[in-house]
């Protein structure tokens, strides 16, 4: 995965490099954010398809799949700083605005499903809570990268004296 994510890195366009340091961190944050609800659409389906799970307990579990990556792969690369932070608090934090974060992509999902895209498409079910996660998702990514950014990594300051340098570390350690 780190040699995935070294690639991304060699792959972005050289006005993304140059780009501010926040504006890549929101880049990177919805990289990481995009294998997480790979993650997540799949575990969901899977729950759901395979093993029959009722829709409002596998995208509970499914998401949490998602926090798990998304707070690994977001500390190791996205706020590479957040590594001289102690895990187990700074996981708390990003629990807990995760937390918040299911609560609103669940209410998100059951409503768009149930009121926008199972009415719209009832013979597609599979595809009508699948548009809902999209959706879910969608809406709970910015929340996420807001209140992480100012609550979770509010310790991460860019150069000297809080001036963003031009450049952002993109290494990561190896695992």
């Amino acid at each position: 995965m780190t040699a995935l994510f070294e690639r991304v890195n060699a792959l972005a366009p050289a006005r993304i490099k140059m780009a501010h340091p926040e504006v890549k961190r929101f880049i990177k944050f919805m990289i990481v954010g995009g294998f997480g609800a790979i993650l997540d659409v799949s575990v969901l389906n899977i729950l759901i398809l395979v093993f029959g799970a009722p829709k409002f307990y596998a995208n509970i579990i499914s998401v949490s799949c998602a926090i798990l990556s998304n707070f690994t792969w977001n500390r190791l690369w996205t706020f590479p700083e957040s590594r001289e932070q102690k895990i187990h608090s700074q996981l708390g934090k990003f629990a807990t605005v995760n937390l918040v974060g299911l609560a609103i992509n669940q209410a998100v999902f059951i409503v768009t499903d149930n009121v926008i895209f199972l009415p719209l498409l009832p013979q597609h079910e599979t595809l009508a809570y699948n548009l809902a996660k999209l959706c879910a998702i969608g809406v709970v990514l910015f929340w996420n990268f807001g209140i992480n950014r100012i609550w979770t990594y509010r310790h991460i300051k860019f150069g000297k004296d809080g001036v963003a340098p031009d450049y952002l570390d993109d290494s990561i350690p190896p695992l």
